[in-house]
């Protein structure tokens, strides 16, 4: 396996540096079932981030973006089920995506609820208001 920042993810999600976008694209090209790219649940929520806030990229896109990565063979994305869920909160409210990952990994590591101060979040993460 081969391990992916966020800067490559991104420059291959987003065609923003010509060169760049050339390199990471031919980089995933070169992936393969048996020596897949490998990128890590805080690399998707950085770039979560980045295509956010530095892109303002519609949510929707940003989990379409995300999702897709799921569903190919050559990449390996730790806590998939997890991001998965986390997306499909995030994309059907108005939770930041830091909170719909942290809400569903606590319920997949066994929680029986997430505490939480913001509102947003216990309303559309699924997170607990602590009183």
């Amino acid at each position: 396996m081969i391990g992916i920042d966020t800067n490559v993810l991104v420059r291959f999600l987003i065609k923003d540096d010509p060169g760049q976008h050339r390199a990471a694209t031919a980089f995933f090209r070169s992936l393969s079932i048996s020596q897949p790219g490998w990128i890590g649940i805080a690399t998707i929520l950085e770039t979560a981030w980045v295509m956010k806030s530095v892109r303002k990229l519609d949510r929707a896109i940003i989990a379409k973006m995300l999702s897709s990565l799921l569903t190919v063979d050559a990449l390996v994305v730790e806590q998939a089920e997890t991001l998965g869920e986390a997306l499909r909160h995030y994309q059907g409210t108005k939770a930041d995506f830091a909170d719909c990952l942290i809400a569903a990994s606590a319920r997949a590591a066994g929680c029986s609820k997430t505490v939480t101060f913001d509102q947003i979040a216990a309303r559309d993460a699924g997170m607990e208001m602590l009183t």
